[in-house]
């Protein structure tokens, strides 16, 4: 038997794109850049700099539960824009609520204990956060159809329960 004879492989599994609007439980990871600013905090090479000069984080998201387990889904989370503080702005937002879905906050929990999850010592922290998202269709630069996350479902959504698992004992719905 030759060491490279393929004939009893499995066929190679095309996939198509997660339904639009699908929530799945994700796994965060984080792709270095390799761009640091240590004023603005951004350490340890993980942002990254397009020849734009925006800054942002280049993400993988591993589903890792259910009919769509183990796929993986590429999106940037905006850090810093030439063009205005948009950009800033909601790459700040869909961390807010990254961390809030993570850590089974309620968007209008205000507690202390609730400010210190929403608080990071570094964009490191965000790695292998686990979190309820909501997965998109968009276009790619060639017009064919991919996944994106833009939205984490924080536990405020009946839906999150359903595909977290639960809520912390120690969090109640306000």
């Amino acid at each position: 038997m030759s060491l490279f004879d393929f004939n009893d492989a499995e066929d190679f599994k095309t996939f198509e794109p997660i339904p639009h609007g699908t929530l799945a439980k994700v796994n965060l990871t984080i792709q270095p850049g390799g761009y640091n600013d240590l004023l603005k905090g951004y350490t340890n090479g993980l942002a990254t700099q397009s020849k734009t000069g925006a800054i942002y984080l280049k993400c993988e998201f591993i589903v890792i539960q259910g009919e769509y387990d183990k796929r993986k889904i590429w999106s940037l989370i905006g850090l810093h824009s030439p063009k205005g503080p948009e950009y800033h702005q909601m790459g700040r937002s869909f961390i807010k609520s990254i961390l809030n879905s993570a850590n089974g906050l309620f968007t209008k929990d205000v507690s202390e204990a609730a400010q210190k999850k929403r608080t990071l010592t570094d964009l490191g922290n965000l790695n292998n956060l686990v979190f309820v998202a909501r997965i998109d269709i968009t276009e790619d630069d060639k017009g064919k159809a991919k996944n994106e996350i833009r939205v984490a479902i924080t536990a405020d959504d009946p839906n999150y329960q359903k595909v977290m698992g639960g809520l912390p004992d120690d969090e109640i719905p306000f």
